[in-house]
């Protein structure tokens, strides 16, 4: 992750083999390297720790890279070396932001402005500049950030340094975005990316500008770039042992699957973003956790949902419209209500908000309060406005149509019919089928039954195809399944795998479970179908039939 004029300048002594180790990417050798170097002074053994700590972040090894980097910085800073030692701060920031400690962060971040205000002319400055405009862009102060991330652009230009240049315009780009100056935005993504694609970046920023390429795309809702750039960058990420983008970029593809409508697919996708993250990136594995409860919800696997929501929350997850929705799907309707209110509040940027006011619309329309609805669709409405994106567009449409059903408005029909068509167009068939759905209570509401039961029908179909169960039951009206001996939907799961010969542990990592979970259902399957060994449980599926092909 050091920028090419930000770190220790290279030498013939004790710590060349590490330097060279770093530079053909093999971050285990550099690892071994720098802690066996025989230094022979203070400063090299402040750039020894540096370079430690490098090897340890590609490695995932935050915990140990944030020791080292820690230890360098009170080197430099002893040294009087106030750019490594400002560097090294700049450094432990992103190390405790991905680590989910905020406030730790925030103090590296100040002190890095001390060590470097009185030495601008410096990559470590830039560096300095765009994480404080990460950081005003994340707190919704979006004329601070344009001009934080202008300043690091003007200086990357001056040096010249291209990989700080390429992290400058990605930044502007997505602020832009965000600001509503979507093809200027994008056009300083493209530009970031020309650098990329011509092999003119080191790892970290090439990861950078990949991964925030891609999210833009999620934002504006160009779901077909961003599914091509997620299988560029995915190949990109495989070919090298970096970290963190291979599990990013899977968090990416979960999202493009779910979205599409390949559910289990994505369901897996999230699972082993979540692992190849739990170390290095908290953030995203907390991201790719609500991913797998989400998706689970869909798929109609309340139970595991649930469990894939209270791992979400263990590692600092908070509240979000997955887990809202899940509260509303158990009937908890209050709790959902808390929930989706505090998910919009947490948001700071419109981009974020709207993504989940059609939660808290939603929400506040099974609670009843029509107020709360009507005021979150303003604001989407506002947005969809001003950001003129299909997403957009085919979500205020849903929301508004929902709106008009629960206040009995014959407008709801054509309002609903133009939300089914929106999300048609844009191929997400699970948003297609739920406005489907409502189209078929508009009708109903309006008397006309063949239409709704026509409706209805093309609901069930594209939420069968999907594997949404549970919301094509609901459409049906059949919400309970009759299963034996009082099994719930997770215990099946289980009893279908140890009919496939699978160990404890191999369900364990099937079903994103602990072990110690996989035995409690084992104790409660045995108990309730009243055997005591594996194979009589086989027997028991087999013979009712449980048995499936597995996902």
């Amino acid at each position: 992750m050091r920028q090419p004029d930000g770190g220790a300048v290279d030498s013939d002594g004790a710590l060349a083999p590490v330097r060279a180790a770093l530079a053909r990417h093999d971050w285990s050798a550099a690892l071994v390297a720098a802690r066996a170097a025989p230094v022979a002074s203070d400063a090299e053994e402040a750039d020894r720790l540096d370079l430690e700590a490098e090897a340890a972040w590609w490695l995932g090894h935050l915990d140990e890279c944030i020791t080292a980097r820690e230890a360098a910085y009170r080197a430099y800073d002893e040294l009087g070396d106030r750019r490594r030692a400002g560097q090294c701060a700049v450094w432990l920031w992103e190390h405790h932001a991905l680590n989910a400690r905020p406030s730790i962060a925030g103090g590296w971040l100040r002190r890095a402005r001390r060590s470097l205000d009185a030495d601008q002319e410096c990559a470590p400055y830039g560096n300095l500049l765009l994480r404080e405009a990460e950081t005003a862009h994340g707190a919704g102060e979006l004329d601070r950030a344009m001009a934080l991330a202008t300043e690091a652009l003007d200086l990357a230009r001056r040096l010249p340094s291209t990989d700080l240049e390429a992290e400058a315009l990605q930044t502007r780009g997505r602020i832009r975005i965000e600001q509503g100056q979507i093809d200027d935005g994008m056009g300083d993504l493209d530009e970031a990316m020309l650098f990329a694609v011509e092999g003119r970046l080191g790892p970290f920023a090439t990861g950078k500008v990949y991964c925030s390429l891609i999210g833009a795309c999620e934002d504006v809702g160009d779901y077909t770039r961003a599914a091509e750039w997620t299988e560029a960058t995915q190949r990109w990420a495989e070919a090298h042992p970096f970290a963190i983008f291979p599990g990013v970029c899977r968090v990416h593809r979960a999202l493009i699957l779910k979205r599409s409508g390949a559910l289990e697919e994505a369901e897996r996708e999230a699972a082993q973003a979540c692992d190849e993250l739990r170390q290095s990136h908290v953030p995203n594995s907390a991201a790719a956790l609500a991913e797998v409860g989400d998706i689970r919800r869909r798929l109609g696997d309340l139970e595991a949902a649930e469990e894939a929501f209270a791992r979400f929350q263990e590692v600092g997850g908070g509240p979000c419209g997955g887990l809202a929705l899940l509260r509303l799907a158990q009937g908890r309707v209050q709790e959902a209500m808390e929930i989706a209110t505090s998910c919009v509040a947490s948001q700071a940027n419109p981009l974020g908000r709207a993504g989940v006011l059609p939660v808290l619309a939603q929400v506040a329309l099974a609670a009843g309060d029509t107020s709360a609805a009507g005021r979150a669709l303003d604001e989407l409405a506002t947005t969809a406005d001003r950001m003129a994106t299909p997403e957009l567009h085919a979500a205020e449409r849903s929301t508004r149509g929902r709106l008009q059903l629960a206040k009995g408005d014959p407008a709801a029909l054509a309002t609903l019919q133009d939300a089914a068509e929106a999300w048609r167009a844009l191929g997400v068939p699970y948003e297609e089928a739920t406005a489907c759905t409502l189209v078929g209570q508009a009708q109903r509401l309006a008397g006309d039954e063949s239409a709704a039961t026509s409706s209805f029908d093309a609901a069930v179909a594209l939420f069968d195809q999907i594997g949404a169960r549970l919301e094509s039951q609901l459409v049906l009206g059949d919400t309970k399944r009759e299963l034996p001996a009082g099994l719930t939907e997770r215990e099946v799961e289980v009893l279908r795998l140890i009919a496939a010969g699978m160990t404890n542990n191999e369900i364990a990592g099937e079903l994103f479970l602990s072990t110690k979970t996989v035995s409690r259902h084992l104790s409660n399957i045995f108990t309730k179908i009243g055997v005591s060994t594996r194979a009589g449980a086989t027997a028991y599926a087999f013979e009712h039939e449980l048995v499936r092909p597995r996902r």
